[in-house]
């Protein structure tokens, strides 16, 4: 089994990315849809982040309001490191239970997981290859406005709260630059599939 680890930034086309490897044929794990599982009110993270930033980051049903959330750590470095740290152990743990699972089952697997702040964390160093996802900052801003109806601020304030592409591309093996065309892009990640696949 080949275990490769798929970063970038707020926007930078790594799901697009993650997705065109899983129709090819490799194993996602998507670290996004896992944060929304640990937060919800019976996952593990819940009551600590609740109790770190307090009940304004609750909606009317008591789950956690993600965008109010957002609101009180990005652009705070200090408050950011406070949540990773009570949400990343979980959802490595996650991770790792859903690595075993796919690896028993199929054990030439390539397990792609896609996370946006997986260097940040330190934990990109888990993988046997990592895919980092890059574009334009100024795309990055028009697609996280599109995308998720963010405003200018608060999209710079999530670009600016992790680290830079090109610092982030320095780590990579394999680097996708999504700022083309669609079509480009998915000749770029056949490339990089034909290579896993040689290596798993």
């Amino acid at each position: 089994m080949l275990r490769v680890g798929l970063t970038g930034g707020l926007a930078s086309g790594k799901s697009f990315v993650g997705q065109a490897l899983a129709e090819l044929g490799c194993h996602l794990i998507q670290a996004d849809d896992i944060a929304h599982q640990v937060l919800e009110p019976r996952g593990e993270a819940y009551d600590a982040v609740v109790a770190e930033f307090g009940p304004d980051i609750l909606a009317s049903d008591d789950s956690i309001d993600r965008r109010r959330l957002a609101s009180v750590v990005f652009g705070r470095p200090e408050r950011l490191a406070a949540l990773t740290a009570l949400v990343h152990p979980p959802i490595i743990r996650r991770e790792n239970e859903l690595t075993a699972q796919i690896a028993a089952q199929v054990p030439g697997a390539i397990v792609v997981v896609e996370a946006a702040v997986m260097i940040e964390a330190g934990s990109h160093t888990r993988f046997n290859k990592l895919i980092v996802a890059v574009c334009a900052r100024e795309q990055q801003i028009v697609r996280a406005i599109e995308r998720d109806g963010l405003s200018r601020e608060e999209a710079l304030a999530r670009i600016e709260s992790q680290m830079p592409l090109e610092e982030k591309r320095k780590l990579a093996d394999y680097v996708v630059d999504t700022s083309g065309s669609r079509e480009n892009t998915l000749l770029q990640v056949h490339e990089i599939y034909h290579s896993l696949r040689s290596l798993a």
